[in-house]
């Protein structure tokens, strides 16, 4: 069995789609949020909306807490308790951040397990439009201030936005550097909609995050 480590937006749930596909049996989803805000770092999706997901997704759901200064720890203790559990590996949703995955890589390895990544050095474009054409359903949650508006906070991951994506040359259209996040609440892997209304609105390091809030 394996695991897949679940940020609850587009890339990780493709990365699941591409797993299943190969054959991988994933059983288990690894959600790491953040402690003091209760809400998926840098996604700003609430712990409840992933546990809703994994519902859905009819998986087995490791969620940790954790801070700046304990995140490596409690992902290595996660990593132990997946091994000791008969986990055979972890599957990401990397794309092309090289030191990304050397440092998840190492830890991964060393902890007896195989890593995966589905998605990996594969064209950005691409991926997104295999997820759109997927009938995968997904909205915005995060954007950098620098390099999109703030107004795309809940727009739907469709057509149209791969359109406008492709006409930002110093955008990646995955969003891979962290120009934009999103959270999925539905598609062919989900057995009912993840249900959700648009909270409140949160700036800060130059980035604007729309907090979905449970329907």
């Amino acid at each position: 069995m394996y695991a897949l480590m679940w940020s609850g937006g587009k890339d990780s749930c493709l990365a699941l789609s591409r797993a299943r596909r190969q054959g991988l049996a994933v059983e288990t989803l690894v959600n790491f949020y953040d402690a003091a805000t209760g809400r998926v770092r840098f996604h700003a999706t609430r712990r409840e909306l992933i546990a809703a997901q994994a519902f859905a997704l009819g998986l087995r759901l490791i969620q940790e807490a954790t801070k700046p200064d304990t995140y490596e720890a409690v992902f290595r203790r996660t990593l132990m308790q997946l091994a000791a559990s008969g986990c055979h590996g972890v599957v990401f949703g990397d794309i092309h951040l090289a030191d990304v995955r050397a440092w998840f890589e190492d830890r991964v390895r060393g902890a007896g397990l195989e890593h995966l990544e589905p998605l990996w050095d594969e064209p950005p474009a691409d991926l997104l439009n295999e997820f759109i054409d997927g009938g995968f359903r997904a909205v915005l949650t995060c954007v950098e201030l620098a390099k999109l508006p703030a107004a795309w906070l809940g727009r739907p991951v469709d057509e149209a936005l791969a359109t406008d994506l492709a006409r930002l040359p110093d955008v990646d259209p995955c969003g891979e550097r962290g120009e934009y996040h999103t959270f999925v609440y539905g598609g062919p892997l989900f057995s009912v909609p993840i249900l959700w209304r648009p909270g409140p609105i949160h700036e800060q390091d130059g980035f604007a995050q729309l907090e979905l809030l449970p329907r």
